[in-house]
């Protein structure tokens, strides 16, 4: 069978050059990076090299990037982080928003047990956060503000420059999870004007498994992982090296062809919607079609059939009805409740995610399969 991939918001393949930069780590050059031997040094050149490839695809310097294993630790450290290090007996205030992944949202769950507050801000009904509803939520003991900069199922993107000028001025900290913007769209912390910022690289053609936390320069955390100091001290544990290296290799793909890329990709995904919308008509409904969005997202309501349905009738198309972490609950996922989504436009929903090896070929096919599916279904 021949695959459709139209899922690269779950996650993409690696870069074949990526797959090249972590072949020496994992055959020949696999010392320690902390020895002080030749081998070792040389893998703690290629960890320094890569951790300045991601600085400079965020406009960052270099030593402001913690390796971690993914977003989801980068996110639980920033989190974690903050509350720990400036409330470390609770009692502490954080925001974030309805639209969070599950790695912002657990992280505050825990710390909602033991003693903090959490705030959750709405979004209008095209998936945007207004800068003032979160500037309504700071209060006198609120350390941290924490807003997704795109939204993994609907690619909206979010005004985290404006927020983080109206949290700044009550000092307030803010971090945004990018795991989805960074590889996609420029992502420059100076001009987001955020302390914080998360990514993983399997959402940018690296490996599953590798990620970073940008921590702005005077900006303190507490561990979250204790042990004998790596990554100064804020993330102990021997650095996955040939993951990091494939993570700068990555990173510097993606700074070369943001524009490029963006720019075709849009063009694909709205010749994707513009032949569904002329065979379903009016009735097919593009979530967040009116804000910012991702150049390669498309999150659409097919009327009058199930999703998962639709999918179980094209095995070869591979994509999602939501995020894929939803998949194994039938419950409305949190990003469409929080645009006020009905449950029957949300049993009809489909997350469609264009990566760099998507042809026009495959968007024509992707479209044939859709469109057959649902005459089909409905």
């Amino acid at each position: 069978m021949r695959w459709l991939y139209l899922d690269y918001n779950a996650t993409t393949p690696i870069a074949p050059s990526v797959q090249e930069a972590m072949l020496p780590f994992l055959a020949e050059r696999y010392a320690n990076p902390s020895s002080s031997h030749v081998l070792g040094r040389m893998c703690q050149e290629a960890l320094e090299d890569a951790r300045g490839q991601v600085a400079s695809l965020l406009g960052a310097d270099r030593d402001e990037i913690v390796f971690t294993s993914g977003g989801t630790e980068a996110n639980n450290l920033a989190i974690k982080g903050v509350l720990l290090k400036f409330a470390p007996g609770g009692g502490g205030h954080l925001v974030i928003s309805a639209l969070e992944h599950e790695a912002v949202v657990e992280p505050a769950k825990f710390l909602e047990r033991w003693g903090y507050d959490v705030s959750i801000v709405g979004c209008n009904r095209q998936g945007l956060i207004d800068p003032a509803a979160v500037a309504a939520e700071l209060r006198h003991d609120t350390l941290l503000v924490s807003i997704m900069h795109a939204n993994n199922e609907i690619g909206v993107i979010q005004p985290i420059a404006e927020i983080a000028r109206l949290c700044h001025e009550r000092n307030v900290l803010v971090h945004t999870d990018a795991a989805q913007s960074v590889g996609k769209i420029k992502t420059n912390v100076d001009e987001l004007e955020v302390d914080l910022l998360s990514l993983t690289g399997h959402k940018f053609y690296a490996p599953k498994g590798i990620g970073a936390l940008f921590v702005r320069r005077g900006v303190a955390l507490e561990p979250v992982l204790h042990g004998a100091g790596h990554e100064g001290g804020l993330r102990a544990g021997t650095e996955n090296v040939p993951y990091i290296a494939a993570l700068g290799r990555a990173a510097v793909l993606a700074g070369k062809s943001l524009a490029e890329a963006g720019e075709r990709l849009a063009l694909l995904r709205d010749r994707l919607l513009a032949r569904l919308r002329d065979e379903i008509g009016p009735e097919l409904r593009v979530h967040g079609e009116l804000s910012p969005r991702l150049p390669n997202t498309l999150s659409v309501c097919l009327p009058g059939i199930a999703a998962d349905d639709l999918l179980a009738r094209t095995p070869e198309l591979c994509a999602s009805t939501g995020a894929a972490c939803h998949r194994h609950t039938s419950a409305m996922s949190p990003t469409l409740a929080a645009l006020g989504v009905e449950m029957e436009a949300a049993r009809g929903t489909l997350r469609l995610s264009l990566g760099w090896y998507t042809t026009e070929e495959e968007i024509e096919r992707a479209a044939e399969l859709l469109l057959s599916a649902w005459e089909a279904l409905r």
